[in-house]
């Protein structure tokens, strides 16, 4: 897996980082802390710190939290609307969450191969998706030595996997956190380029089915 370089955007109307602002913009409005907004959104405070501060882009299922959190719309916070942004913050909330029990949660990730891997590297904050696989209640994924995944082990991480259907506002979205660490698989799973196995045994998982508010 490599990582792309970042590029510097022509600006637009709207320009990288613009969805950070406004959701920084519309939690200081609802007088909310970081730690607050994480605990409502099913997310980690220094995620939400690092959307508001750092991030060039957010994924769907991230979006609609944080809206449903902020009691706003994921078009909102995307600035697509009336010019004023403080004005566009107003109406309330078009979404809600809804919380899923452990079970479903696992069930969730048992049926996927893919998620998103949230973690601390030398050049800060990073998401970076990953080919997984659940095995004895923990969450592995192979990679190579030297390589940002790699950069996990001995460390707390986030992996999330997400469903949403945009157009309509819904979709399921889980959550888990836990400790990375190495193991040593056996020879023959050891075959390949990707030879560093990273084994992630949650300390707590959580989930939320996203609905569109019936109020």
């Amino acid at each position: 897996m490599t990582v792309p370089h970042k590029t510097v955007p022509h600006k637009t109307a709207h320009q990288p980082g613009d969805v950070g602002r406004r959701v920084a913009l519309r939690r200081e409005q609802l007088g909310l802390t970081l730690e607050e907004v994480a605990a409502r959104a099913g997310m980690a405070p220094s995620y939400v710190q690092y959307v508001e501060e750092q991030s060039d882009t957010i994924g769907s299922s991230a979006l609609l939290r944080l809206a449903a959190a902020l009691r706003t719309t994921g078009r909102q916070l995307l600035g697509v609307g009336p010019e004023h942004p403080a004005e566009a913050l107003a109406p309330p909330p078009q979404t809600v969450l809804q919380e899923m029990d452990p079970a479903d949660c696992w069930s969730r990730l048992a049926e996927h191969g893919v998620g998103r891997l949230a973690l601390a590297t030398d050049d800060g904050p990073a998401v970076l998706p990953v080919n997984y696989a659940v095995i004895a209640g923990a969450i592995v994924y192979r990679t190579v030595s030297g390589e940002a995944p790699a950069a996990a082990v001995g460390s707390e991480v986030a992996f999330e996997i997400d469903q949403v259907d945009e157009a309509i506002a819904a979709g399921w979205s889980v959550l888990a956190v836990g400790t990375a660490e190495r193991v040593t698989p056996s020879e023959e799973e050891a075959a390949g380029k990707r030879d560093v196995w990273i084994r992630i045994i949650p300390d707590r998982v959580s989930g939320c089915l996203i609905r569109e508010s019936q109020g």
